[in-house]
């Protein structure tokens, strides 16, 4: 039975305050997410700690990064030549767009109308599941997050566990009244024990690995050496994806690229005590191009990070690799969750990397870089040490404001650029106090919305250290 086809996105989402302000008053979901989260970052921090020379990792991991992206084009063209003496193929794609009509029409080649995947956050940033629901073909997720949100008609909150906001009743809920439409049905006795839900999936997308020929993957690391692609993964479903099918498509942002296998064993230490506190992932898979038995394509996708890397501070985002360690950390996503962010990538990452892949002419891509306290949390745990705040900072600078707003600042640039104007600028305060309102007016009373207003003083400081001649009096 074909399912109906009712593309949830996140395109027309309000700002990111009018989203938050409706996520924290669920209090289920901030339960949800407080438990996920700390869970997390308590394995984390134990298994990091076991390493004396995590901080030589995190460096390497940065440099190799950094490395990487001055030399992009050199290494691209390196990783399609391995790839294609491989017997893969290898597909250029600009933007997402390219990247979808490129994909749909590898899938109708074969003439088939389904395809199973394995989780990707680059072909849900171009909404490929929409793309090929336009086409007539259904798009049918392996990962079980990413299944529970393909069933339950919902969007991922999270990096590493899309379904972080959906707690095990409600996932209960979701399989017996929805899986039955995606294929083999849940039992009719299921009940929310952690295994049998994951007993029930495996049931499920086991009939769907034996009859799906065409496969959709992505790939956390590509190495340019040996035009070998790499996953990671904790189910199993990622390789029976990547295995079964006659023709496998991987749809890879070009920054996931890196030298040697020599520059591999960094991150396969980094990358799993960062997502899943964990010292290895169950299951890593490899592939070099064509595979007996399967056709390989590669489809490298831009869509906006050419122009990332030309931003000098703004380009460090595309260190990142996905584990989702600023997440767990972040006061901000822990209360808001990540559908407040209107983007597959939520919390802090995507608050810096959304609005540069994306621009910020919207409402809700010029609110993301305030969706922070800038309290550095994210910098610390990162384990390619992106400086989240410092790009924050800048994307501010970089965003719309309002009239009033930037009339506010001029003038007050004007007072702080000479001591005797501020000076003044105090006394007149000191002297006006009491006409000052409790809350800010007109534009400016998103400040006060929620904060109160400091006391201005009836003396200014330098006033008083005038009058007691530096307090000695």
């Amino acid at each position: 039975m074909r399912p109906a086809t009712g593309p949830v996105t996140f395109l027309g989402m309000p700002a990111f305050p009018a989203n938050a302000a409706a996520a924290v008053g669920n209090s289920q979901l901030r339960f949800n997410l407080r438990k996920a989260t700390h869970t997390i970052r308590e394995k984390r921090a134990s298994v990091v700690d076991e390493l004396p020379d995590w901080a030589r990792l995190r460096q390497a991991g940065k440099q190799i990064k950094d490395h990487t992206l001055r030399n992009l084009e050199r290494y691209l063209l390196q990783l399609e030549e391995a790839v294609t003496a491989a017997g893969g193929h290898v597909h250029w794609a600009a933007d997402a767009r390219e990247a979808n009509r490129i994909v749909t029409r590898l899938v109708k080649e074969t003439g088939e109308s389904d395809v199973v995947k394995v989780k990707s956050m680059a072909t849900q940033e171009i909404g490929l599941n929409e793309a090929l629901a336009e086409a007539g073909i259904t798009a049918y997720e392996t990962d079980l997050a990413e299944l529970i949100v393909q069933l339950g008609d919902d969007l991922p909150s999270h990096i590493l566990v899309p379904a972080i906001h959906r707690s095990r009743a409600e996932i209960r809920e979701i399989f017996l009244e929805r899986m039955a439409a995606w294929g083999r049905p849940a039992p009719e006795e299921l009940t929310d024990d952690p295994r049998a839900l994951a007993e029930a999936a495996r049931r499920h997308l086991r009939e769907r690995f034996l009859s799906t020929k065409v496969a959709i993957s992505g790939a956390n690391f590509m190495i340019a050496e040996t035009g070998t692609l790499v996953v990671l993964e904790s189910e199993g479903n990622g390789r029976m994806c990547l295995t079964l099918p006659e023709r496998l498509i991987s749809v890879v942002g070009i920054e996931k690229l890196l030298p040697t296998w020599r520059d591999l064993e960094v991150f396969m230490q980094l990358l799993p005590r960062s997502s899943t506190g964990e010292r290895m992932n169950p299951y890593t898979s490899t592939w070099t191009g064509a595979t007996e038995g399967q056709e390989f394509h590669l489809v490298l996708l831009d869509n906006g990070r050419t122009r990332v890397l030309a931003d000098e501070v703004g380009r460090q985002a595309l260190r990142c690799i996905r584990c989702s360690a600023c997440l767990n950390v972040c006061p901000v996503y822990e209360r808001a969750g990540g559908h407040a962010y209107g983007s597959v990538y939520p919390g802090p990452i995507g608050a810096i990397l959304t609005p540069q892949l994306r621009g910020m002419s919207s409402p809700l891509d010029a609110s993301l870089p305030y969706a922070s306290t800038l309290c550095g949390a994210c910098f610390d745990v990162c384990p390619v040490a992106i400086d989240i705040p410092e790009v924050l900072v800048s994307l501010r600078g970089r965003a719309p404001h309002p009239r009033a707003e930037r009339f506010g600042m001029r003038a007050a640039g004007w007072v702080l650029d000479r001591p005797e104007r501020m000076a003044r600028a105090e006394r007149m305060a000191g002297r006006l106090r009491r006409f000052v309102p409790r809350r800010m007016p007109g534009p400016l009373s998103a400040w006060t919305d929620t904060r109160d207003l400091p006391e201005i003083p009836a003396e200014s400081f330098r006033d008083w250290w005038l009058r007691t001649d530096g307090g000695s009096r």
